[in-house]
């Protein structure tokens, strides 16, 4: 069960790709000054994580243009991500959660996807410059997208 909306938001610290090499990303650099769209995703080179992350990256000046910053979080390898978004032209900032730390913390673990391990369910969370949790979804299953529509409702309040 994802945490709820209007607790603190748990902070971290996950490795993403750069020009340069492997990067830091933690979330409350964001705080006071900007809004956080999480999306976890279970896998990289999946069809439906493939099917959403290339349609928040043909979208995400409608984020950026709202100052949010969107970032996906998934448990592959940040060097996986790298070619599967290269492959895809995703545009989004990857995290790798490859220990699973930050899908545990914010309670969307997915238990034994397809009999082949524990991942990140499909989730979206929407965090205030404050730091606060405004949006909270769990998909159903890793096959439904989030709701887009409550999700940009949520950054507009």
């Amino acid at each position: 069960m994802p945490i709820a909306t209007g607790t603190k938001a748990p902070d971290f610290t996950l490795k993403t790709t750069a020009a340069d090499g492997l990067k830091d990303v933690t979330l409350s650099e964001n705080f006071g000054k900007k809004q956080t769209l999480l999306l976890f995703f279970p896998l990289a080179f999946t069809g439906v994580c493939t099917t959403e992350l290339c349609s928040v990256s043909s979208g995400l000046g409608d984020y950026t243009g709202l100052n949010v910053s969107v970032y996906g979080i998934s448990v592959d390898s940040p060097f996986s991500q790298a070619a599967w978004a290269k492959q895809n032209n995703i545009g989004v900032t990857l995290l790798s959660d490859l220990n699973k730390k930050v899908a545990a913390a914010y309670g969307v673990i997915f238990p034994g996807l397809a009999g082949i391990g524990d991942t990140s369910a499909r989730a979206a969370f929407v965090i205030g410059t404050d730091g606060v949790v405004k949006y909270a979804e769990q998909t159903a299953t890793p096959k439904d997208l989030p709701n887009f529509a409550a999700i940009k409702a949520a950054i507009a309040t």
